[in-house]
């Protein structure tokens, strides 16, 4: 039996490692256990309930800063991976949580593989600290599930031998299946359906944000019969302006942030998504929405380069431009929600269990040991 370790600490890794935490929990051969960093609490709790899961170790967070929470992390991940003998640490994208539990692995000589590798803007300011973060994991890493063939030519051409590099698509497609079977998601609007807006990017803090709400008053006023659903980040540096400068529309609604199940039925009902995260990139194609970017600059260019998303940034002329021309050309529009999803066809974490599985179980021996 495998003993694997599955590390998270945030909201996007829970969703894309529960269908590969349920697929290996329907082998034979490995013994999986789900650690949670506490890197976020009450949105995390939420996630794992959505896709019924219980994490087995839990660690507590001290401190409120960066620096405090990986300084008690890393202690705290290292008396777990030299508590029992691990096969495997399984870690996922590009966070604080996902290092630190590569490098717990790697200072332990336990073999660590990286879902949704190869992403990279190759700016180490945008995102940041995030770009940083997933370069340093790949150095590290044994077992590298690249996303797409984009992600898959970035680990190559960084030097990585072909034999550790596998093409999967992205394991979020595998949890918008499940979530759709499991919690009957699907589209409820009968009309065009609402414009959907998220922010919460580091890079965005600050003026952009302003200019973001700008953006959307403008949009709102200017076509009234448009719903705009806006779930709002629980940073006081995203709720401060965003309350100030779109509290008293009619029709923009302000919520609390959604759980997963929310959000996938708000892209189900979706129109058009404006957004600075990287997993709604990822999840407006599966339902036909097209996706305006808030951002410079994407780790996920495989959106743009398949027609489904525009790269506008975060300027108020911008956005107030792309959604108007958008609304008024028809065909623009349709080639955008017509384009498909470019990141997968929901069989990813089948095809990470098969590859550990041969590595782990059928041919241990190819796994090399560290000096």
């Amino acid at each position: 039996m495998q003993n694997i370790l599955i590390v998270s600490g945030t909201r996007p890794e829970i969703i894309k490692l529960a269908p590969v935490y349920h697929a290996l929990r329907a082998t034979d051969w490995a013994h999986v256990q789900w650690l949670h960093t506490g890197q976020h609490g009450d949105m995390a709790s939420q996630i794992f309930e959505c896709f019924d899961v219980t994490p087995d170790i839990s660690l507590e967070r001290g401190g409120s800063s960066l620096l405090d929470f990986s300084m008690g992390c890393r202690q705290q991940l290292d008396a777990v991976v030299t508590g029992q003998d691990w096969s495997l640490v399984i870690v996922q994208g590009d966070t604080e949580s996902a290092f630190q539990g590569a490098l717990a692995a790697f200072y332990n000589r336990v073999p660590l593989a990286h879902v949704e590798a190869g992403l990279r803007t190759y700016n180490l300011a945008r995102p940041f600290p995030e770009e940083g973060l997933r370069q340093m994991i790949s150095r590290l890493t044994r077992f590298h599930f690249a996303p797409t063939q984009r992600a898959m030519v970035a680990l190559q051409t960084e030097g990585i031998a072909d034999e550790f590099i596998h093409l999967t698509g992205n394991t979020v497609i595998d949890a918008q299946q499940w979530t759709c079977a499991h919690r009957g998601v699907k589209r409820t609007s009968a009309g065009r359906g609402h414009l959907l807006v998220t922010v919460h990017r580091r890079e965005n803090w600050g003026n952009d944000v302003e200019e973001i709400c700008h953006a959307i008053a403008d949009i709102a006023r200017q076509q009234p019969d448009l719903q705009v659903l806006f779930p709002v980040h629980l940073n006081p540096v995203i709720q401060g302006p965003v309350n100030a400068l779109l509290g008293d529309i009619a029709n923009v609604t302000l919520t609390a942030p959604l759980d997963y199940t929310g959000m996938q039925q708000a892209l189900a009902d979706a129109w058009m998504v404006l957004t600075d995260s990287g997993g709604l990139q990822e999840e407006a194609p599966t339902f036909g929405v097209p996706v305006l970017v808030l951002r410079d600059e994407t780790e996920r260019p495989e959106a743009i380069e398949a027609g489904c998303a525009l790269l506008i940034g975060a300027t108020r002329s911008a956005i107030v431009s792309e959604v108007t021309r958008l609304s008024q050309d028809t065909q623009a529009y349709t080639r955008m929600a017509q384009a498909g999803n470019p990141f997968g066809d929901g069989t990813a974490s089948a095809q990470i269990v098969a590859v550990l599985e041969r590595s782990l179980v059928n041919a241990p021996a190819a796994i090399p040991a560290l000096a």
